[in-house]
């Protein structure tokens, strides 16, 4: 026992330190009591869109502020959290990890992630290997929040820059993600806040078709899943708004504990 809480502390400690970035939203200053240890932390992922050099419409992705990665960020990711420990026995950290694949091995501490808006992804040679050899190791991917054909080839591409034999496939209704722990046999879009606006229209005004799709190893395992013409994080991030209609959120927060629970376990 004595080892094991050793070797527990010893992965702590490498763990990079948590990082609060500018965002979309304000969100009330985070406590030590929020950072505690616990056995699931929802990994943000941070990336560089567009080949700009590090830079998106002239903001550095490094720092946040508003570029492709923070979108939603962070009341969804909390608003999530606060879902999670609600609806569910798993002891989560009420506060997300933003994650970076430049430093170090630091990502392997963190077994699952999320990246929102991955419309013009642009990873570097480098930051591919890390998160192929992460997902090797058994990580686990989520894309969301893209709209139409156009937004949907970056992440396509970084599926084959990762594994060239794999691609995102349509997961059909008896998927063991849709089945963890609601049965989700049938699945709507999910609309942002922005919709409430436009007639309830989809972002782009005419992809009304819903995507999940998955990416699988050798095994079966699924290891990446993409999310078209959905934008599951503002479900998250406008569960708590009452002029946002409740019946996305409730498909959002659903189809993540899913997906969750599938990753913790496979």
């Amino acid at each position: 026992m004595a080892g094991f809480a050793a070797c527990v502390s010893a992965a702590y400690a490498y763990q990079r330190e948590f990082r609060d970035f500018p965002g979309e939203d304000q969100m009330a200053p985070v406590s030590a009591e929020q950072l505690r240890p616990s056995e699931f932390v929802f990994g943000r992922l941070m990336y560089p869109s567009g080949g700009g050099g590090g830079r998106f419409f002239g903001r550095d992705w490094r720092q946040g502020g508003r570029t492709n990665w923070t979108n939603d960020y962070p009341a969804g990711d909390r608003h999530l959290m606060t879902a999670l420990r609600r609806l569910t026995r798993i002891d989560g950290r009420p506060i997300e990890q933003p994650i970076n694949l430049e430093d170090g091995d630091d990502i392997f501490n963190w077994p699952f992630l999320f990246a929102a808006r991955t419309t013009s992804i642009d990873l570097t040679g480098e930051m591919a290997a890390k998160l192929r050899e992460y997902l090797d190791r058994g990580g686990f991917f989520i894309a969301d929040d893209m709209w139409g054909p156009n937004e949907q080839q970056a992440i396509a591409d970084t599926v084959k820059q990762l594994y060239p034999q794999r691609e995102l496939i349509e997961l059909p209704d008896d998927a063991q993600a849709f089945h963890m722990l609601f049965d989700l046999d049938k699945r709507y879009q999910i609309l942002g806040q922005w919709a409430r606006f436009n007639g309830m229209r989809p972002l782009d005004g005419v992809s009304y078709d819903p995507h999940f799709k998955g990416a699988f190893d050798e095994k079966g395992r699924m290891t990446m899943a993409a999310w078209f013409n959905n934008d599951t994080g503002d479900s998250w991030e406008w569960a708590d708004d009452p002029s946002y209609p409740e019946k996305f959120s409730a498909l959002g927060i659903r189809i993540m504990l899913n997906y969750v629970v599938y990753a913790m376990t496979h």
